[in-house]
């Protein structure tokens, strides 16, 4: 799996001109996902986001976490996380998981936050559709764990 996590100020996301999901200060994470992953690494890799600590404290260190700020997420399905363009122009996305799989680990991904943050606080895009991502960065802070990467995939 992999997770991009960008520090927002806010984020929202627009399906057919309406607005499906959004957050205010915290993090939008656009998530991939790939044909091997599974439930313990999307389980894993919440904890992960959770945990990292890139929210500035009194003295202007990066040392806070989302739940140390009361934070909030959007959470973005993103094949394309996993777009191959070694060859040519036009990327390849075989690397990224059958929409069946990854449906539901994104939808697994969402309920973890939601358990931990409250639903309040998380906001969604749809699964599959075409969507207007809109966000004000706040930093800006991005990060990108990949879970081959940290060695547990």
């Amino acid at each position: 799996m992999r997770a991009l996590v960008q520090r927002v100020e806010r984020a929202q996301v627009e399906v057919d001109g309406a607005v499906t999901g959004s957050c205010g200060a915290g993090y939008l994470v656009l998530l991939g996902v790939a044909p091997t992953d599974d439930e313990a690494l999307a389980e894993r890799l919440w904890r992960k986001v959770s945990a990292l600590r890139i929210f500035e404290d009194e003295t202007g260190r990066t040392n806070r976490s989302l739940a140390d700020v009361g934070g909030s997420v959007l959470v973005v399905s993103q094949f394309t996380l996993y777009a191959d363009a070694r060859r040519g122009n036009r990327p390849s996305f075989t690397g990224a998981a059958r929409p069946e799989l990854a449906e539901r680990l994104y939808e697994r991904f969402c309920d973890l936050a939601e358990a931990d943050l409250g639903a309040a606080r998380v906001g969604r895009g749809v699964f599959g559709a075409h969507m207007r991502v809109s966000l004000v960065n706040d930093g800006p802070f991005t990060v990108l764990l990949d879970t081959d990467e940290l060695g547990w995939g």
